[in-house]
C-alpha cells in the first residue's frame, strides 16, 4: 500500500501548462497530426459537454485567446503529444500566427459530442484522403484509440481500462491517508513541497502584473493600503486566489496539478503552503501536510470523476482544510471533523466553466477551509443530522460525490446551454 500510495501522488501531481482541459484538445489533436505523419488541412474535434463548458472562457497561454479551437490549432501546428499536458509549451509566437489564420480559413471544427463520458475529447486530422483519429477518455492523458485511414494502431478495453482504475483507488480511505501521512519518508514525497513551489511563482506573477479579474492583486492591494488587515485567511486568500488569476488568464508559467485540474493543483496546495509560512511551520510537517491534502482530494475524486457539475474546489478546498488542520496541530478525528465541515458548507458550489471567474470560487473555498479547520480544531463538527453529513466520514464522501453525480446530472447540459445562448 506505501509504494502504491506513492505511485499515485505522482501519477496524479503532474506538471501541466495552462488549462488542462484545452491542454488535453491540443494532446488529442497533436497526436492526430503525428499519426497522420502531415499538416493536416482540416482539424475536427469532438468534446463532452463537460470539456466544452471548461474550454469555452479560458484563456490559452502565449495566444491573447480563450476557447478550444486555438487550443486545437495549436496542437496540429508545434504540439508535442509526448510532454502530455505541457504540449504546448514549445509554442512561438510564429506557431500562434499560424494557428490563428487556420481559424480565420475555417479549418478547424469544434463540436458536442453525443456521449455520457464526462471526460472525452476525439481529435480528427483530414489531408487528401488520408486521416487520423484519436480519442482521449476517462482521464487528461489517457487515449483509448488512435486510428490512421480506419485501421486501429491503439486502443484500450474500456472493462479493462476501468477494472485497473478501481483497483489503483480502493485501497484510500481518510484512516490509511493519515497513517500513510505520518511514516511516509520525507524523501519519497518532496516532490509535492516543489510543485506547491511551482504554483506560488504563478501567484507571485499574479501579484505582480494584472491577470483576469486580479482577485488575489485586489486583496493583496487592500492589505498594503491598510483598508482591511492581514491575517493567516487573508494570506491564504490572495496568495491562492492570485496563482488562479495567472492560470486563468494564460499565463505562460506552468502549474502543479492535482487529478487533472491546475486550479485544484493550486488549491490543494498554496493555502497549506500559506498558513505554514504565518505559522513558521517546520518542512517536514509542510511536507507530510501537503500529502494529506492533495490525497484526500485524489480520494474524494476517485469517487466524484474528474469531471462534474460540482465545483473542482469544493473537493480541493476540503484537501486544503485537511493540510491546515494537520499544520495546526490536529489529529485523525479533527481532520474527519474538517472534511464534515467543509461538505456541510460549499457542497452546493457548481461548476460553470473555466475561467477568470474561477479565482472567486477559489477564494471562497480557502475561506471556508481556514473556518472548517479552526471549529475541527476545538472538536466541532457538524452532525449527522445535518444534510448530507453521516456519522463516518468515508460515507459523508460518497454521499458528496452522489449528489455531484447523480444530483447534479442535468446541471452540466443546462449550463451549457445558459452559456452558448448569451
Amino acid at each position: 500500500m506505501y509504494e502504491n500510495i506513492i505511485e499515485l501522488l505522482k501519477k496524479e501531481v503532474v506538471l501541466a501548462l495552462g488549462c488542462t482541459e484545452p491542454a488535453a484538445v491540443a494532446l488529442a489533436t497533436a497526436k492526430c497530426k503525428e499519426v497522420l505523419g502531415e499538416m493536416p488541412e482540416s482539424v475536427e474535434i469532438f468534446a463532452s459537454t463537460n470539456i466544452l463548458k471548461n474550454g469555452m472562457g479560458v484563456g490559452i497561454p502565449g495566444t491573447g485567446m480563450v476557447g478550444l479551437p486555438i487550443a486545437a490549432a495549436l496542437g496540429v501546428i508545434k504540439g508535442d503529444s509526448s510532454k502530455l499536458l505541457e504540449v504546448l509549451s514549445d509554442v512561438k509566437k510564429e506557431d500562434v500566427d499560424k494557428a490563428k489564420l487556420m481559424l480565420e480559413l475555417g479549418r478547424v471544427k469544434v463540436n458536442l459530442k453525443d456521449t455520457k463520458e464526462k471526460l472525452y475529447i476525439e481529435a480528427i486530422c483530414r489531408s487528401g484522403k488520408c486521416f487520423s483519429r484519436t480519442i482521449i477518455s476517462g482521464e487528461h492523458t489517457s487515449f483509448v484509440l488512435i486510428e490512421l485511414n480506419g485501421e486501429k494502431i491503439y486502443s484500450v478495453d474500456d472493462k479493462k481500462k476501468s477494472s485497473e482504475k478501481d483497483k489503483e483507488y480502493e485501497t484510500l480511505t481518510i484512516d490509511k491517508i493519515y497513517e500513510f501521512v505520518n511514516k511516509v519518508q520525507i524523501k519519497d514525497i518532496e516532490f509535492l513541497l516543489q510543485g506547491a513551489q511551482i504554483n506560488k511563482k504563478l501567484s507571485d506573477e499574479a501579484l505582480n502584473n494584472k491577470y483576469g479579474l486580479a482577485v488575489g492583486k485586489n486583496l493583496y492591494e487592500n492589505i498594503k493600503s491598510g483598508r482591511i488587515q492581514d491575517s493567516m485567511e487573508m494570506h491564504a486568500k490572495y496568495t491562492t486566489s492570485a496563482a488562479v488569476d495567472a492560470r486563468m488568464s494564460g499565463c505562460i508559467l506552468p502549474v502543479m496539478t492535482n487529478t487533472g485540474s491546475g486550479n485544484q493543483g493550486i488549491t490543494v496546495s498554496l493555502p497549506v503552503l500559506a498558513v505554514a509560512e504565518t505559522s513558521n511551520t517546520d518542512k517536514e510537517t509542510l511536507i507530510r501536510a501537503l500529502a494529506l491534502s492533495n490525497l484526500v482530494a485524489i480520494h474524494i475524486k476517485s469517487n466524484l470523476g474528474r469531471l462534474s457539475a460540482l465545483c473542482g474546489c469544493v473537493v480541493a478546498s476540503t484537501g486544503a482544510c485537511t493540510g491546515i488542520t494537520y499544520i495546526l496541530g490536529g489529529k485523525l478525528p479533527n481532520i474527519k471533523y474538517s472534511i464534515k465541515n467543509m461538505i456541510a458548507d460549499i457542497s452546493g458550489m457548481v461548476c460553470d466553466g473555466a475561467k477568470c471567474g474561477c479565482a472567486l470560487k477559489v477564494s471562497t473555498g480557502v475561506s471556508s477551509a481556514i473556518q472548517a479547520a479552526l471549529l475541527a480544531l476545538n472538536d466541532v463538527e457538524v452532525s449527522q443530522n445535518d444534510g448530507i453529513i453521516d456519522r463516518d466520514v468515508e460515507k459523508t464522501i460518497k454521499n458528496l460525490c452522489e449528489l455531484g453525480t447523480k444530483g447534479l446530472s442535468e446541471a452540466d447540459n443546462v449550463i451549457l446551454n445558459i452559456m452558448t445562448c448569451k
